[in-house]
């Protein structure tokens, strides 16, 4: 772990400048270009851009080091002989009193996981006749309102958008350096983990959604001391842009009590202070990030920005159903020389929506990228299961520390590299040891309902919570047996096939709402177009270019995921060894089946 008082973390901080990326090795810091000048560094820079303004707006997200940017801005103020009234929009927050009873609904319940997602908005937390106490000083050249929710102050001002990745929020709340939005002092990472997904981090969407035409200055401020930040309206061309060209986000990695070695083998920045990598967040919308680059400086900014500003150009006809929520997930397993996952479920569509609130749910499945001799999976249940007999082993295990004979009642099959297993929502599973797993799924994550952890402690010494109730609440009992080989084992079909390449459909389950395509290819390949955006991962092969009708040429190495927005097709891909490449990718289904989803 990455241990500094400020942040506790199991991945370098982003560089300032982009790293070297070399041929057929995996990048972690994939960068769109935006052309030169673009960007300005340093609390200086900042407070020149600034100088020339009367009454400024400092908004931004929870987890922003608001003091030190007061105080780094005001000695660069100083420096220029602009004086400065600053006002704390944290003043004006109701008592934390009553915003914990305004929440209580939504989090106060005694899990340490699972909440509702809040229906409200930012302003919920604020006292209205507080906020319009902070209005332009005319004894100060400068008049600025910072912090979390200062767009909210009801008179016009230029306004600054500050932002910090989730994956930096979270480091810095593992280090306590973080509280939630209203709270007086940060709490337990879970805890405060809890608040972010089902609170703070919903109403923050929704306001920067609202801001997002009129800020005229965005900051990202994950290096404390070296912020970089952009004009507006080049952001925001920067992002349309990109909408219609193929590119990939800023994967991060997590470590797990099941942790496996082949990314902590792939990477190429230092791992030897992590015991493992779990998790890699390749495509996972709501955390991830999309990283820009001008001059080989490095600022990134969240993917629902990217989202707000052109969803059409990405999800093509998916917008119809999906509007601004990014539909597909794309993360990796890492079991390899690492433990099997829990044994777990995930709700069905009408409880995730009753329970928690949300509209979609965690249909998944899993690719097996690479895997040992002995690596397997666990799908579905055994023929003869007694689901009440099943229950009572669980809780007998959590009560009294006793192993369950897991085989005993779910079914444990072989994995090797390429094969594809379904799992729609409501089916028992687990990834086993042994595996690369490309997860492809919707795009909800939080939702797994542990039955079986193997009594194994979680990195910080604790057990992770069991949610049995949950759990059998949403098994599909009817997944069992034979069954499970005939309906969640998929068979690939081939599509078509020419000089060099194959296409085959990987069919998914019809719960599912994207499908899953794979082309085996030497040469140059054009893609077939779809409705929507592809989402794909280079699972095979050294390297290819793909390349845009307008000429845009974007590269992916071996186990790098990317996006094909809709308005990025038709593209052509090349690839760039003598040796057979394999492309996997998702997309959503026609419309005629997304339509009952709406």
């Amino acid at each position: 772990m990455q241990c500094e008082k400020w942040r506790k973390s199991y991945e370098p901080l982003l560089p300032l400048y982009k790293p070297p990326a070399s041929l057929g090795k995996y990048d972690p810091y994939p960068a769109f270009p935006v052309g030169a000048s673009c960007f300005q560094v340093g609390y200086d820079a900042l407070a020149r851009a600034l100088a020339q303004q009367r009454f400024v707006l400092l908004d931004g997200e929870v987890g922003v080091f608001w003091n030190i940017l007061r105080e780094q801005l005001q000695v660069a103020f100083q420096r220029l002989g602009i004086s400065v009234r600053w006002h704390n929009v944290a003043e004006a927050l109701k008592p934390a009193a009553e915003i914990e009873r305004l929440l209580a609904p939504f989090i106060g319940n005694d899990d340490p996981v699972f909440g509702r997602l809040y229906d409200g908005r930012l302003a919920d937390f604020f006292d209205v006749a507080k906020l319009a106490t902070f209005r332009p000083d005319p004894s100060s050249m400068l008049t600025i309102v910072y912090g979390c929710g200062a767009a909210l102050v009801p008179y016009d001002g230029y306004l600054v958008f500050v932002e910090v990745p989730k994956n930096e929020v979270q480091a810095r709340a593992r280090a306590g350096q973080v509280a939630n939005l209203g709270a007086t002092a940060p709490t337990s990472f879970r805890a405060l983990y809890k608040r972010l997904y089902f609170v703070d981090w919903v109403v923050l969407r929704k306001h920067k959604k609202v801001l997002l035409n009129r800020i005229a200055l965005f900051v990202d401020a994950q290096r404390p001391e070296t912020p970089v930040f952009v004009d507006g309206q080049i952001w925001r061309q920067a992002l349309k842009a990109m909408s219609q060209c193929v590119f990939r986000t800023r994967p991060w990695f997590l470590p797990g009590p099941w942790g496996g070695q082949w990314l902590k083998r792939h990477l190429p920045f230092d791992t030897t202070n992590v015991s493992n990598y779990a998790w890699s967040y390749e495509l996972i919308a709501p955390e991830n990030g999309v990283l820009l680059e001008s001059d080989g400086i490095l600022l990134e900014c969240a993917f629902d920005w990217l989202m707000f500003c052109a969803a059409d150009n990405l999800l093509g006809e998916g917008t119809e159903v999906f509007g601004d929520f990014f539909p597909i997930r794309f993360d990796y397993l890492d079991t390899y020389d690492g433990g099997p996952l829990s044994i777990q479920c995930h709700p069905r569509l009408p409880y995730i929506r009753q329970q928690f609130g949300e509209r979609w749910t965690q249909d998944e499945a899993y690719y097996i990228v690479d895997s040992q001799p002995d690596a397997c999976v666990y799908l579905g249940l055994q023929a003869s299961v007694d689901l009440i007999e099943f229950k009572r082993a669980l809780e007998r295990s959590e009560r009294e520390n006793v192993p369950v004979a897991v085989e005993q009642f779910v079914q444990k099959l072989p994995a090797k590299r390429h094969d594809f297993f379904l799992i729609p929502s409501g089916t028992v599973h687990a990834a086993g040891k042994g595996n690369l797993v490309l997860e492809i799924s919707a795009t909800p994550y939080l939702y797994t309902f542990k039955l079986y952890d193997w009594l194994r402690p979680d990195l910080d010494g604790g057990f992770r919570p069991l949610h049995l109730d949950h759990a059998f609440a949403n098994i599909i009992a009817t997944r069992k047996g034979e069954r499970v080989r005939e309906e969640l084992v998929c068979r690939p079909q081939k599509v078509c096939q020419g000089d060099g390449w194959q296409l085959e459909h990987l069919p998914t389950h019809p719960e599912h709402f994207y499908d899953v395509f794979r082309l085996t290819f030497i040469g140059d390949v054009m893609l077939p177009t779809a409705p929507s955006c592809l989402v794909g991962n280079l699972v095979e092969g050294q390297s290819v270019v793909l390349e845009t009708e307008r000429g845009f040429r974007f590269r992916v190495n071996y186990a790098e995921t990317f996006v094909i927005p809709a308005a990025a097709q038709p593209c052509r891909v090349h690839n760039e060894s003598d040796r057979p490449a394999k492309i996997v990718w998702a997309q959503l289904k026609p419309m005629q089946h997304l339509a009952a989803w709406r």
